[in-house]
């Protein structure tokens, strides 16, 4: 699991570690780290330009010990000051190695900038002076120390304005990951992130990112005696005349294999349009969930108030989210932007900019699982909790995609998963099969559906299913 922690809770760790080490070791740890990474990007050291912008606190400290180190295996470093305050045992170390202390942009170009400017303690946007240094480097590449100068840590924001934060080819951060490293918009602007291990001692994580081997472990598996009753049934309403396709899509991803049968309950018409290509698919009767909403037109009230009467989880998508339900623990909303807007009447443009506080908001206002859908996908469950999507394209952006989501999360629930873990896995797999279906070009809503058996198989060869099995 890739954990992400607040700044308070970094640096209570950081105090607890610091009591027994000397003086700077922590910084030490820290800038080698960043030392080897940097190396590592440019290939070579001797001869090699770079340029730090230091600003006033241990970030700036952590970017001089590095550069001190660097300039020990070759590298010409310059030290860019933005503040008339630098620390002082980071800015002797870079000297004393051969660096120098410049004004402005070297005559020589660098061949890599590392952005020391603000650490974990900063708000969105930055100071003229380093508004007005990052501009004067805006085509060399740049490494971050920690985070991209001009983001907030905690909540993954930015100002929105153009030049008022660092866009990082690479973010070198230590002890833990950040939530901006996670959440958008921040995290877009950290390019790769590097951990570097410092040894911390950390609570429960503010957020938390699925990696495969979590996936693997989480995914439900039919033991020796299973059938299709025990692997659980999931219930699609959705799809009606005048969007069949809905229907259809939803279906698709409900009959991905990892729930034992699929009902589906709707217009006759998207039925048989359902049967041409999912003909194992049958109609109603009992379920151990539902998926509501996809398309369901002017019916969409009878049809979420039926699925909610059977007392299971419901997924509740697209036209059924202005009716969703408040208390009901055991349903998982699916808004983008635009209808999560709606459902908390505010504007699409100020979800966009703050997706965590909303997400957290309107699970606490609704009591129930929601996922916020976007590049980054938010799961938040009403107790505060948070997972992060990080896998995905950008040819998911296509119509029909968050129908089949839907489908692959009621699956997921119907099998025995809670709705935050059939959330955020669902929205893993979901991102994987589109990433496996893309193969870097353009991918449609069916060719996701598809792909997400492939993905399951994978994840169970790696973690050795190939191996118990009859």
């Amino acid at each position: 699991m890739m954990r992400a922690h607040t700044a308070d809770q970094v640096r209570e760790a950081e105090s607890g570690l610091l009591d027994g080490l000397p003086q700077d070791a922590l910084m030490q740890r820290a800038a080698h780290g960043l030392a080897y990474a940097i190396l590592d990007l440019l290939g070579s050291a001797y001869g090699r330009r770079v340029l730090l912008l230091v600003g006033s606190g241990d970030n700036g400290g952590d970017a001089l010990h590095a550069g001190a180190v660097l300039a020990r295996r070759g590298v010409q470093v310059s030290a860019w000051l933005l503040s008339e305050r630098a620390h002082e045992r980071g800015l002797a170390a870079l000297q004393r190695a051969g660096g120098r202390v410049v004004t402005g942009m070297p005559d020589l170009a660098p061949d890599l900038v590392v952005d020391g400017i603000v650490g974990i303690g900063g708000r969105p946007g930055l100071k003229p002076a380093a508004r007005e240094a990052i501009a004067a480097v805006a085509d060399v590449p740049i490494v971050s120390v920690d985070l991209p100068s001009g983001v907030d840590a905690d909540t993954g924001e930015t100002t929105g304005l153009p030049g008022d934060h660092v866009a990082a080819l690479l973010t070198v951060t230590f002890g833990t990951h950040k939530v901006a490293h996670l959440v958008d918009p921040a995290a877009t602007a950290c390019g790769s992130v590097h951990l570097v291990d410092l040894g911390l001692d950390l609570p429960e994580p503010a957020a938390e990112a699925l990696q495969p081997a979590d996936v693997a472990a989480l995914l439900p598996r039919p033991d020796l005696h299973a059938q299709k009753y025990t692997r659980g049934v999931v219930g699609v309403r959705a799809g009606s005349t005048a969007y069949p396709g809905a229907g259809l899509l939803s279906v698709a991803g409900a009959a991905c294999g990892l729930a034992g049968m699929v009902r589906y309950v709707g217009d006759r018409s998207v039925l048989e349009l359902v049967h041409t290509q999912h003909p194992e698919v049958v109609g109603e009767g009992r379920v151990q969930a539902w998926v509501v909403g996809s398309g369901s037109g002017d019916g969409v009230t009878e049809t979420l108030a039926a699925a909610l009467d059977d007392d299971v989880p419901t997924v509740v998508d697209a036209d059924a989210l202005q009716h969703a339900p408040h208390g009901r623990v055991d349903t998982i909303l699916t808004p983008h932007a635009g209808e999560l807007s709606r459902m908390l009447d505010v504007e699409r443009a100020v979800i966009e900019a703050h997706p965590l506080i909303h997400a957290r908001r309107a699970a606490e206002q609704y009591g129930a699982v929601v996922l916020l859908k976007g590049r980054r996908t938010l799961i938040a469950h009403p107790d505060g909790r948070v997972r992060v999507t990080t896998t995905g394209t950008p040819w998911l952006a296509t119509a029909g995609a968050g129908d089949v989501l839907g489908g692959v999360i009621g699956a997921l629930a119907a099998a025995g998963l809670t709705p935050y873990g059939a959330a955020s896995l669902g929205s893993w797999l979901h991102g994987a099969a589109a990433t496996l279906a893309s193969q870097e070009g353009p991918v449609v809503a069916g060719d996701v559906a598809r792909a997400v058996p492939r993905v399951v198989g994978a994840l169970l060869a790696g973690a050795g299913m190939e191996e118990s099995s009859p």
